[in-house]
């Protein structure tokens, strides 16, 4: 597949490139301190596969941790063993190259509807307005002001947006946690590489990886992963489109890489892309500067992680998940006067609120119900 555009390397493409961390930051702190994966695997799976991504597609498309996966491993992590994990990330990485080889990605984004797609689309950024709803109310003074940073500045390309709650943010860190430059002091570089994690995965352990965690990620995956980040990155960037074929063939690439140095499961996200953007990305370089900046702290600042993003305060990451949530939202503009359409969409994105899976087929049904003359509305 051939691309006329080149990636930039500049200040926007920077300031993008940190639009999603309220989905990245919040899923990798909790894998690391709760479930106590080594920060190394993940942080440089993560990084090499943004490399890439940023570019081979050289648009902004998101690299994020699963969050079905992530939370039903986080919030089990009693019994949720690291091989568990993995074993999630092997099932994950067959299952989409298998969807990707014979085909079957492709027919179901065929009888995937546009109704249906942005539907999905709107319920996504109304999950991102509450989940960031939940991290603003914990100290909403402080959120409110990143808001309103982001809002006045949104549009600026001498002073971008995001470069500002950035400086807010360390601001705000500096004031709440006194000592913090005496933490930072204290990081120094200690080279490390991850352990090579896929031959440490028990029959047990895949299974249970694939049953509980695996499975019930798939209709997020697809929704979210697959079609919504196809369909935003080929209305955004029609000259840099991209199939779910080769998306899913993408994400079996990556979730293979990153289980065999002891990462997490990755996907993509229509909300993340929505939020590079926003935040001033235009091509893959965005993807690239994170990638490498995050590279770099995985291979020789691993152990000072949680110092590292201490610098990010919940609020204000709040405050741009919040924003990003809008702006997906709002990439509904274009569903028309249908009404028909109009309920398609609503009823998909009500459901998908909740169950992303039951939404997908909710909102297939009713599309064709009406489409036949079954239900008349």
């Amino acid at each position: 597949m051939a691309y006329k555009a080149k990636n930039q390397y500049n200040k926007m493409e920077f300031a993008g490139a940190l639009g999603d961390l309220g989905t990245f930051i919040p899923f990798v702190v909790a894998y690391i301190s709760i479930n106590k994966i080594d920060p190394a695997g993940i942080l440089l799976a993560f990084g090499l596969c943004e490399i890439f991504v940023g570019l081979y597609f050289k648009t902004p498309i998101p690299v994020q941790p699963m969050k079905a996966i992530g939370s039903g491993a986080i919030s089990r992590a009693a019994v949720m063993t690291h091989g568990t994990i993995w074993g999630a990330g092997l099932f994950t990485a067959i299952f989409w190259t298998i969807m990707g080889f014979t085909g079957a990605i492709e027919w179901l984004n065929k009888i995937s509807p546009k109704p249906m797609i942005k539907g999905i689309l709107l319920g996504l950024g109304m999950s991102f307005i509450s989940q960031g709803l939940e991290m603003i109310i914990v100290q909403p003074i402080i959120a409110i002001i990143g808001i309103m940073i982001i809002f006045l500045f949104i549009n600026s390309t001498r002073f971008p947006a995001m470069l500002l709650v950035l400086i807010y943010g360390f601001i705000v860190a500096i004031i709440q946690t006194p000592d913090i430059f005496a933490q930072l002091s204290t990081i120094s570089i200690q080279p490390k590489l991850p352990e090579l994690a896929v031959t440490q995965i028990s029959w047990n352990e895949f299974l249970m990886g694939t049953l509980v965690l695996g499975l019930p990620q798939i209709a997020l995956t697809l929704g979210n992963s697959v079609i919504g980040t196809v369909t935003t990155n080929n209305e955004l960037f029609p000259d840099r489109k991209t199939s779910v074929k080769t998306i899913a063939l993408n994400l079996g690439f990556m979730n293979f890489l990153s289980t065999f140095m002891g990462g997490v499961p990755l996907c993509h996200g229509a909300g993340g892309m929505a939020a590079h953007v926003r935040f001033g990305a235009k091509t893959g370089g965005a993807l690239v500067i994170l990638g490498v900046i995050v590279t770099i702290i995985a291979i020789f600042f691993s152990n000072a992680t949680t110092i590292i993003f201490k610098l990010f305060p919940i609020p204000v990451l709040g405050a741009v998940l919040f924003f990003a949530g809008l702006e997906l939202a709002s990439s509904i503009k274009d569903i028309g006067n249908n009404k028909s359409d109009i309920y398609v969409t609503l009823l998909t994105a009500g459901i998908a609120m909740w169950n992303m899976g039951w939404a997908f087929l909710g909102g297939l049904a009713l599309f064709y119900a009406m489409k036949k003359n079954i239900i008349k509305i």
